[in-house]
């Protein structure tokens, strides 16, 4: 390449990065006059201290590696404000505003929700998740939801008698006094639920032998393959630095396991359509039986199967963590919801399995849910990207009243664990946990979009009564069974919210779910 070659090469890159520059700066005075004539005000920047944000990145990762994350998110919050600026490449004009305002989230999950798309999961998520309801917009979001919503409205007796016999699985494994970590069997359970919604049976029913045996195997790659997600999140658009070797293989075996799964459900379509008896009948709604319907394409039957576990395993098996873990550590809780569950079915290893009706009035129960699920919120950050230039209602101006500039492209981040905590919503108490703040149903009245443990608007959560369900039985089976909980000798006590915590696409405990069990007898 002669030199002439070269400087006109050179010359054209910087007459094209001038050019972009110029238009940019060109269309952000226009938006800023726009945002000038409804009263829009700058919200504060992010407190960083060095350029670019670099000591906020740093001290990020030291958090991520120390399990310890959101609490820096806290931090965050309350040196930056409830809503702020985040901008790292100001050269470039690219920046983010975070927020933890129930008007602005509001704004973006319901009245605004055609003007904003998920942004960059998509392509942060592809190669394990592909395309499916978590990460796919528009049509594609739509069609996927419409598939998904008769298997909740449709089989509600079949779904919880599933629930039922998984549970009793769950406490035949359970030492009747004895210390266990229950956070892998939560996992185990809501693995075992959340495939019979996908294949009408649970895989580890299933007789194929290239299926049997190999969940753990399953649960540690996709466990991992959850954790690469989140790097690739915090990357932004650097995701694609987050695919080492050791993803590529988390991403296969993930992918291998749920194929042999398609695989059979495809053998027993085509043997069903051939006059071939398979061993049995459906009488239920199956999630996969409707995909094969749509399509035999075995990759995208891979990435809807690979969604629906990602929601129904891990969100329902963080929640009973906790759950666990809070009652064992606040025995005034533990007492009021062991007599009300008593009160109902009774206690001891001959009592009854609550029925549903019986569950609806175990109503401490729910609040005990619900205050889990505000301190531990199942998707605890998210974050969505305009479509278009718009505004959100506040977090401008001094006072932070003032209405904001989101231009288009520009991502918002919305932290429900930290606007879950704010103590002008939730009381000086907010940190703690305790469920009689929603006793008389005043909060729930007040509190809208400041309350989001199922996120909201049209993308609001298709599983959320069932995940309850689910979580109210498992809990007050296992309190019948074994009415006295407690934190194991010699194990640490701490603050709430200080635990340590692995977040991915959900916050698991980062120290399981050790507790001493102990029955009746």
């Amino acid at each position: 390449m002669t030199n002439q070659l070269i400087y006109l090469l050179v010359g054209a890159f910087l007459s094209l990065t001038a050019y972009r520059r110029w238009t940019h700066r060109n269309q952000n005075q226009k938006e800023d006059r726009y945002a000038a004539q409804l009263g829009c005000k700058p919200p504060p920047r992010w407190a960083a201290q060095w350029p670019q944000g670099l000591d906020l990145l740093l001290k990020a990762g030291q958090h991520a590696r120390a399990g310890t994350i959101l609490q820096f998110f806290l931090e965050v919050v309350e040196t930056s404000g409830y809503t702020h600026e985040q901008q790292l490449r100001e050269q470039f004009g690219n920046r983010g505003i975070n927020t933890v305002e129930p008007r602005n989230i509001e704004e973006i999950l319901s009245h605004q929700f055609e003007d904003f798309s998920l942004g960059l999961r998509p392509k942060h998520f592809a190669p394990l998740m592909g395309s499916g309801i978590f990460t796919q917009d528009g049509a594609a979001w739509k069609h996927s939801r419409a598939l998904l919503r008769p298997q909740f409205t449709s089989n509600r007796y079949q779904n919880f008698d599933e629930v039922k016999k998984c549970v009793e699985n769950l406490i035949n494994t359970v030492p009747a006094n004895g210390v266990v970590d229950l956070q892998p069997l939560f996992f185990r359970l809501t693995f075992d639920t959340t495939t019979f919604l996908l294949f009408g049976q649970t895989l580890s029913s299933l007789q194929s032998g290239e299926i049997a045996g190999q969940e753990s195997s399953f649960s540690k790659a996709f466990n991992l393959g959850q954790e690469y997600l989140s790097h690739r999140g915090r990357l932004g658009e650097l995701y694609w630095l987050a695919n080492t070797p050791e993803f590529r293989r988390a991403c296969k075996v993930s992918h291998q396991f749920v194929d042999q799964a398609i695989q059979r459900a495809l053998y027993d379509d085509q043997t069903s359509r051939e006059g071939i008896s398979s061993g049995g009948s459906k009488t239920q709604y199956v999630f996969i039986d409707a995909l094969i319907q749509e399509t035999r394409d075995k990759e995208e039957l891979r990435n809807q199967c690979l969604n629906v576990l990602l929601a129904g395993r891990d969100t329902t098996a963080c929640c009973l963590t906790w759950t666990l873990r809070l009652l064992a550590r606040h025995p005034q809780v533990l007492e009021k919801l062991r007599r009300e569950i008593s009160s109902v079915t009774g206690l001891g290893e001959d009592a009854p399995q609550p029925t549903r009706e019986q569950l609806k009035r175990m109503r401490y129960l729910d609040i005990v849910l619900k205050e889990v699920l505000r301190l531990y919120p199942s998707v605890p950050v998210n974050s969505r990207s305009a479509l278009k230039t718009t505004t959100l209602p506040v977090g401008g101006g001094p006072d932070g009243q003032s209405p904001i500039l989101i231009r288009k492209g520009e991502a918002v981040g919305y932290c429900v664990y930290a606007m879950h905590r704010r103590k002008d919503i939730y009381g000086e108490d907010a940190l703690q946990f305790r469920p009689e703040r929603w006793e008389d149903g005043t909060l729930l009245r007040n509190v809208g979009y400041g309350y989001l443990p199922f996120n909201g608007g049209p993308r609001v959560c298709l599983g959320q009564e069932f995940a309850l369900l689910e979580a109210g039985y498992t809990v007050a089976r296992i309190v019948q069974r074994f009415p006295f909980i407690s934190v194991p000798e010699g194990d640490p006590i701490v603050e709430t919210g200080r635990e340590k915590q692995k977040l991915t696409l959900v916050v698991a405990c980062g120290d399981g779910c050790r507790v001493r069990l102990r029955s009746l007898e």
